[in-house]
């Protein structure tokens, strides 16, 4: 993944967070944004994400290439 795409990964794990521990989610909703935000925060750090290899996509820039 591109620093970009870690970067928006990374924003949107923190803007669940803030929802969550403010109160403004809760229930099946508050469970599902937390598996997400969960999810972002680990492919964020590990620079990879394994959804995106079923379907060749790289948002990571080849530098150098023609």
């Amino acid at each position: 993944m591109d620093t970009l795409d870690r970067g928006v990964r990374a924003v949107i794990a923190i803007l669940i967070a803030g929802l969550y521990f403010t109160g403004m989610i809760s229930g099946t909703v508050a469970v599902i944004l937390a598996v997400v935000g969960i999810i972002f925060t680990v492919t964020s750090a590990v620079g990879t994400c394994p959804a995106y290899l079923p379907f060749g996509l790289n948002t990571k820039k080849e530098y150098g290439a023609v």
